[in-house]
């Protein structure tokens, strides 16, 4: 991940490509919702105040754990296309070490084309959902990086 351009993480570069072969927004809409089906259930118990996005109009949760020195995101959403946008993010920045996750800049969402096929809210919303993620794998990097002492 280096360069003036930025590069993606393979899998999120994966996805955007996916995104930008798609001609209209309805196979984009098609695409977010295959997104959405495949997403792991989110365990009830999890979708606290603490996890949830704000600045979404529909409920989003997020949790994330490191495992490994790798973040395991999970999420949800009661709303079928947003969920979509969750299962998109969390396929694209599972399994990378927090400071991978850190170098991303939000300019791949207008690669997608999804900005323009989505509601203004909706596409404030994807961007609330990965600051969200960026923020969870910021509090990791932090803790890994200066240990709290004991």
């Amino acid at each position: 991940m280096s360069s003036a351009q930025n590069a993606l993480p393979p899998k999120l570069d994966r996805i955007v490509e996916r995104f930008k072969r798609r001609d209209n927004p309805k196979q984009r809409y098609e695409q977010l919702l295959w997104y959405a089906k495949k997403l792991e259930a989110m365990p009830e118990d999890s979708k606290t105040p603490e996890n949830k996005v704000n600045g979404c109009v529909s409920q989003v949760f997020i949790t994330a754990d490191l495992v490994d020195g790798k973040v395991r995101y999970q999420g949800d959403s009661d709303a079928q296309l947003v969920k979509g946008l969750v299962a998109f993010l969390i396929e694209g920045l599972n399994d990378l070490p927090p400071a991978d996750i850190l170098q991303v800049t939000p300019d791949f969402i207008e690669e997608t084309g999804l900005k323009v096929s989505l509601t203004p809210s909706r596409a404030n919303g994807f961007y609330n959902i990965f600051q969200t993620m960026k923020k969870k794998a910021l509090g990791f990097e932090l803790t890994t990086t200066n240990p709290p002492s004991s």
